[in-house]
């Protein structure tokens, strides 16, 4: 049976609904606005889904570490000498029982209006992915809303011990946390104590983690002894294992219906190939996806952890990043691709998302329609995920320090933010695009085109075949430039060039022997090529080998044409 071509929206959900156009730094709450899971609305999603969606990813949902509480729900204020901003990381996890009580409209009823959002996409066709963070927790975790029965994380632990199989965190025995002095020096009124002191998220055994560390959060344990040579404890199953196994399968129960899974490879691939398989024995249908960027490691959480599909940041993102910024040719794209050795399918392309800068900010490519491009191949040159991050079909820059974020070409995941043009889209809550210049509708058009060009059986289940060779040494090609691809199946076949330069180019792309031989029109005399916008052409086989089938394309753009 033919396999949807998965095509993802993510939106970092304290963001996308905040119609608030006045910002002051360092805000509050209250001062910068917050957006709510009711903000999404049924036209919101009807919305989203024309954009060619099949998943949206609602990033930021599991209860995080905050600096202002509910104190009158039971949620206390947190301290801000262990929290990111005043809106906190989404990725210093308090309560994975719970949701952000920011999101809701009544943070008293946050669960309802959670599973509220969930059932209004899939009611409009599309699944829900929320994040999983398995390595590491906020400092001040504490579960209220964990099932009957549940013991949270470190409640039975030897505090004694650096490590033990069934500790959920390590220590540092007989030390207390220190904090670094620049954390210290701005919050001059508080105190945090921490003893023992606890291992940080980002693998830092000891009780000094420093400014650029994760020092707002603790490390799990899943049974490495690291300070040991790493030695693995996986005789019997681990504490964590069984604890992170039940977390998992409550958002399931929920109508989760996928899992990004947070910095996958800082955990044991024994355990996800335990627990994946587990989840999936209840629910086939689940998909998990993990954040990695270690190349070497990608085989072995496919294959072994029973990922679906893995980031392709490393790869293809730096590589387009690098073709669209004018310093790598456009021909570094096929080895991009060859590297994989085999893993195509698994991987989810994206071109933004929240970690990486705006492709319209000056800090990476200073023009949104330089994003075209580059979007085309990486949604459409094979059968893996492809993903949108909101704002960007309309050009947003992030321009700006927003607090604990700074100017750095990224919207804030730690503060409480807006984000303009994306607002322009969102026109107060209709949704139609009504305030976005005419130059953003035209981008967020070459957006939806290129999503449900990704929709299209060629692309969810044909075959691939990079022309790039073939027109290497062709003077009338551009490989500095010029990208160009075919993906075909056994009834219809389709040539993409993608156009990375300033200037709109004519050239003529060579499809070899080779190519033609496996579409099965090498016996042909000639062939009806259709581009997009003009009317069939004939041309010969000899002509396609030996001259190439001539192509207009825009600059910043690109060109379908189909055969």
């Amino acid at each position: 049976m033919p396999k949807e071509k998965i095509t993802i929206y993510q939106i970092f959900t304290r963001l996308f609904g905040n119609t608030k156009q006045e910002m002051t730094f360092e805000g509050s709450r209250e001062e910068n606005g917050c957006g709510k899971f009711s903000d999404i609305t049924e036209n919101a999603l009807t919305e989203i889904k024309k954009l060619g969606i099949t998943h949206v990813w609602y990033t930021g949902i599991i209860e995080h570490a905050l600096v202002e509480g509910y104190p009158d729900k039971g949620i206390a204020d947190g301290n801000p000498m262990v929290i990111k901003g005043k809106a906190g990381s989404p990725y210093a996890i308090k309560d994975y029982y719970d949701v952000n009580p920011d999101l809701a409209d009544d943070p008293g009823n946050r669960i309802k209006e959670f599973e509220q959002l969930v059932s209004r996409t899939h009611q409009k066709g599309m699944k829900v992915i929320i994040d999983f963070v398995p390595n590491h927790l906020a400092r001040e975790y504490f579960s209220d809303a964990k099932p009957g029965g549940i013991k949270d994380f470190g409640e039975d632990d030897d505090t004694s011990k650096s490590f033990d199989r069934d500790n959920n965190f390590y220590y540092i025995p007989g030390k207390e946390l220190q904090l670094p002095e620049k954390i210290k020096n701005k919050f001059p009124g508080h105190a945090y104590h921490e003893y023992p002191a606890k291992a940080t998220g980002n693998d830092q055994f000891s009780e000094h983690p420093g400014i650029n560390d994760w020092y707002e959060t603790v490390k799990l344990n899943y049974g490495v002894d690291y300070l040991n040579e790493k030695h693995r404890h996986f005789e019997t199953v681990p504490d964590t294992w069984k604890k992170t196994e039940g977390i998992l399968k409550y958002w399931a129960g929920k109508g989760v219906d996928g899992f990004r899974c947070d910095m996958a490879e800082m955990v044991p691939v024994e355990f996800w190939e335990w627990v994946i398989a587990r989840l999936k024995a209840e629910n086939p249908d689940l998909i998990f996806i993990a954040e990695i960027y270690n190349p070497e490691a990608y085989s072995t959480y496919v294959h072994r952890g029973g990922f679906d599909y893995l980031y392709d940041k490393v790869g293809l993102y730096d590589t387009l990043k690098a073709v669209m910024r004018g310093e790598q040719p456009a021909s570094n794209i096929s080895s991009a691709w060859q590297n994989l050795n085999g893993l195509d399918t698994h991987m989810l392309r994206f071109l933004e998302n929240h970690d990486e800068q705006r492709i319209a900010s000056r800090f990476f490519a200073g023009d949104a329609w330089k994003g075209i491009p580059a979007m085309l191949v990486s949604a459409c040159m094979n059968t893996g995920p492809a993903m949108l991050y909101f704002g960007q079909e309309v050009g947003e820059p992030a321009e700006g320090a927003s607090g604990f974020s700074g100017d750095d070409g990224r919207t804030t995941i730690f503060d409480y933010w807006h984000v303009p043009e994306h607002q322009k889209w969102m026109n107060g809550g209709r949704f139609d695009g009504g305030k976005l210049e005419g130059s953003q509708k035209a981008l967020q058009k070459q957006y939806r085109e290129i999503m449900r060009l990704s929709q299209h059986e060629v692309v969810a289940n044909g075959a691939f075949y990079d022309l790039m060779y073939a027109n290497q040494k062709n003077p009338d090609f551009d490989s500095e430039k010029v990208y160009a691809f075919i993906r075909y199946t056994d009834k219809e076949r389709v040539l993409f060039v993608a156009n990375f330069s300033y200037a709109d180019l004519e050239i003529k792309v060579r499809i070899p022997e080779h190519a033609l031989g496996f579409m099965g029109l090498e016996n042909k005399e000639a062939i009806d090529f259709q581009p997009k916008k003009t009317e069939s052409k004939r041309f010969s086989i000899k002509e396609i080998k030996n001259e190439g089938f001539p192509v207009k394309v825009f600059r910043n753009n690109f060109e379908v044409v189909w055969f």
